[in-house]
């Protein structure tokens, strides 16, 4: 019988060739390759980051910082390319979600849902 790491770099190999990843890896050269899509989508990810960063160590979000990503939440919206590869993103997270709940099923099984105790 396979190794579940076997299995775990075909799981790999089929995401890698999945038309949702491919999809993806278009749209992200795509915004890579515009100069000014590129700096806006990196703004975008810098400001994901600060905000989890906060988040994670505890410290309160300010109303002017949630104001701002709001901002450039809107800003990266309206761009075609930016909001491709988003929606791109999206559909490879609705796959990996359910391979996930798929893979975790047996812990589920055994332990039960939290969410249904």
């Amino acid at each position: 019988m396979a190794n579940m790491y076997d299995y775990a770099y075909d799981l790999e190999k089929a995401i890698r060739n999945s038309e949702e990843f491919q999809g993806l890896k278009e749209a992200y050269e795509a915004v890579m390759n515009d100069e000014a899509a590129s700096k806006m989508f990196d703004d975008f990810r810098q400001t994901q980051i600060n905000l989890q960063q906060k988040q994670m160590q505890g410290q309160e979000i300010t109303e002017e910082e949630v104001q701002q990503a709001q901002q450039v939440v809107q800003l990266v919206q309206q761009h075609e390319q930016i909001s491709k590869l988003m929606e791109q993103e999206q559909r490879l997270n609705v796959v990996i979600n359910d391979v996930s709940k798929i893979i975790t099923k047996p812990l589920e099984e055994l332990y039960g849902n939290p969410e249904e105790q």
